[in-house]
């Protein structure tokens, strides 16, 4: 097992302008390919044999697609996407309001890039509202006792009183619920989570923790695990991948520098883990000589995005050694892993992992070596990232 020198990191070659605009040409126009079956429907969270099939708008993962819709009205301009992703909005009030499949902390990932999002490009009303009832919904999984938002589970029981590092991309739903309605209750629940999250889910080698754990009746921090990785003590690809967009977004929020420091950890040990074609295995414990263990191309670009976030509030020359290390990544992903035949698949990115199954872990095995939902809309996000000069959805 071996992984890439960082000196040799930054010799790869970055995606070039021209590069960029063929990739998310490509990825809007397969958009526009899955519109007749994915505007009354969703996509799966997973391909599978890297096909994607409609699902209801259930799960915590369909917000993505609707934001890929978005991010593709947004380069094209073309009304047919502002179209679905009206009629997707109207699906994601009903469901916040008839509150099916929402007990759990995943409302930004549902609600930021679909209807935070829509709010942001087209003023609807529907998407405001939407969204700010999930914001309600969000904020109803506080434990004041500990200061986070609990990741899943019955409120009452010590087993689920935890949170995990993905939490950090729900916490700008919040933000945007207290500018909108000026009220700072919500504001004030991202801030204490985001405290505590990265004041324990961050080791001191600056590798990270899925899932932290807190004594229920006094709140104190207990004891890091892992649902998603290979095993308790390895880094999770994906939540290291977390890590680095939730820092990022962290710091603009809170304009905390030492947010900037947990950034450049983070960041430095996930890149420390990559093999030589810079897209992670799905834990960072493998590299080159695994060969046998799945890669999680998901991770790449979500890392991407929160390289190009932080930069914007770096001094010149981290802003520049940061949006060049992601550059070279994204390039890694478009010219290896990205979908180039709408005959192939449906999706985006190849060779992403949902959950695998390990001897140390209790995942289900599926989503493995498939497209995944979250990895395509990161990924047209980082390209949208360096082709213009992108409002976050979250």
């Amino acid at each position: 097992m071996s992984y890439i020198k960082l000196e040799e990191l930054k010799k790869r070659p970055e995606i070039s302008g021209c590069e960029t605009e063929q990739a998310l040409g490509f990825a809007v126009e397969q958009v526009r390919r899955n519109l007749p079956e994915f505007t009354e429907k969703f996509q799966k969270a997973y391909s599978e044999n890297n096909v994607y099939q409609p699902t209801e708008n259930v799960d915590w993962t369909t917000g993505f697609w609707t934001g890929e819709i978005w991010l593709a009205y947004e380069y094209s301009h073309d009304e047919a996407f502002r179209a679905a992703g009206e009629i997707q909005m109207k699906s994601f009030l009903d469901r916040i309001e008839r509150k099916i499949d929402v007990d759990h902390h995943d409302m930004g990932f549902l609600y930021s890039p679909s209807c935070v999002a829509g709010y942001k490009l087209t003023g609807s009303e529907i998407g405001r509202k939407a969204a700010i009832k999930a914001a309600d919904q969000l904020i109803t999984r506080f434990h004041p006792v500990g200061n986070f938002i609990q990741a899943w589970g019955p409120m009452d029981e010590p087993e689920n009183y935890r949170l995990i590092i993905d939490c950090l991309l729900n916490l700008p739903l919040l933000y945007w619920a207290s500018q909108e309605t000026g009220d700072g209750k919500y504001r004030d629940i991202a801030e204490k989570h985001i405290h505590t999250a990265l004041a324990n889910v961050i080791r001191e080698d600056y590798s990270t923790w899925h899932t932290f754990f807190f004594h229920m009746e006094t709140g104190e921090p207990d004891h890091g695990a892992t649902c998603q990785g290979y095993r308790d003590g390895s880094a999770w690809a994906r939540g290291q991948a977390w890590g680095i967009y939730g820092t990022a977004v962290g710091y603009r929020y809170t304009q905390r520098t030492e947010y900037i420091e947990l950034f450049k950890g983070v960041t430095r040990y996930f890149l420390e883990h990559l093999p030589d074609d810079l897209v992670p295995y799905w834990d960072l414990e493998f590299g080159d000589g695994d060969e046998d263990q799945p890669r999680d191309s998901s991770s790449a670009s979500i890392a991407v995005c929160g390289m190009l976030e932080m930069a914007k509030y770096m001094e010149k020359e981290d802003a520049a050694y940061y949006t060049a290390i992601a550059r070279k990544i994204l390039k890694a992903v478009v010219d290896n892993y990205a979908v180039k035949d709408p005959a192939v698949s449906n999706g985006q990115v190849l060779h992403s992992t949902y959950s695998n199954h390990s001897p140390y872990n209790t995942c289900n095995h599926y989503g493995v070596d498939e497209c995944n939902i979250w990895g395509d809309y990161f990924y047209m996000e980082a390209l949208t990232r360096l082709h213009q000069n992108w409002e976050a959805y979250w």
